[in-house]
């Protein structure tokens, strides 16, 4: 998991009082990697299955990845949260979710990350939960613990972005935890503020929706053709 903020990069804004900020980017990296190498992949097929193919072979290699691409962007590579002054905003694989501070409820992890904002909850695909590193996090807190009482240094654990959590001044937790304690704290800092008021908004992406509709249409009717 990815956090960025802030950063001097072209996403900087002005705020309402002059003062500058950067959105924060919460993202999975493993998504974003394995979404380049199946869409690398996807492209390779079909180029050579329309270089050596024969008949009807390469427009349904064409056909599969119009569908095949956009849904692979849609699970890797969109999936976003956006953490600005005033909203935060969700881009999961097929809607994209703007809430305005005021209106988040809660930001929560159990099987899954989710937020609940106006009376909905809404998952949070680019924060996805690790057993694995809860654990983890869980026995080196057991260790730190255990070597204050002894009087022994306590173990910090790994650097953030390794074995899946993060060295703190406090307990080690696992990232997607510290991800929802991050966004639990913006909500509670901003939303007292006027900008931060308004309607949960969504949107769903049609630029994803609309060539998968049509590759599988295509894939459908080359394949019984």
């Amino acid at each position: 998991m990815t956090s960025q903020y802030p950063s001097p990069s072209p996403n900087r804004r002005s705020g309402a009082d002059g003062s500058a900020y950067a959105d924060r980017a919460f993202r999975s990296p493993m998504g974003v990697v394995g979404g380049v190498l199946l869409l690398a992949l996807g492209l390779w097929l079909v180029i050579d299955a329309m270089l050596h193919g024969s008949g009807r072979t390469p427009w349904l290699a064409l056909a599969v990845l119009v569908l095949g691409a956009p849904l692979v962007y849609a699970f890797t590579l969109r999936p976003v949260v956006y953490a600005g002054e005033a909203r935060m905003l969700v881009r999961n694989p097929f809607r994209t979710i703007t809430i305005p501070w005021a209106a988040v409820e809660a930001v929560r992890s159990g099987y899954t990350s989710e937020v609940l904002a106006g009376g909905r909850k809404f998952q949070l695909w680019s924060v996805p939960v690790s057993m694995r590193a809860r654990k983890r996090a869980s026995r080196q807190a057991m260790r730190a613990a255990a070597g204050v009482e002894t009087g022994s240094a306590p173990s910090r654990g790994p650097a953030f972005g390794r074995g899946g959590t993060t060295a703190t001044d406090g307990p080690p937790r696992a990232q997607s935890d510290q991800v929802i304690d991050q966004l639990n704290d913006l909500a509670e800092r901003n939303a007292p503020k006027d900008a931060a008021k308004g309607e949960v908004a969504v949107r769903w992406a049609y630029e994803v929706i609309a060539p998968a509709v049509v590759g599988a249409i295509a894939t459908v009717v080359l394949a019984a053709s």
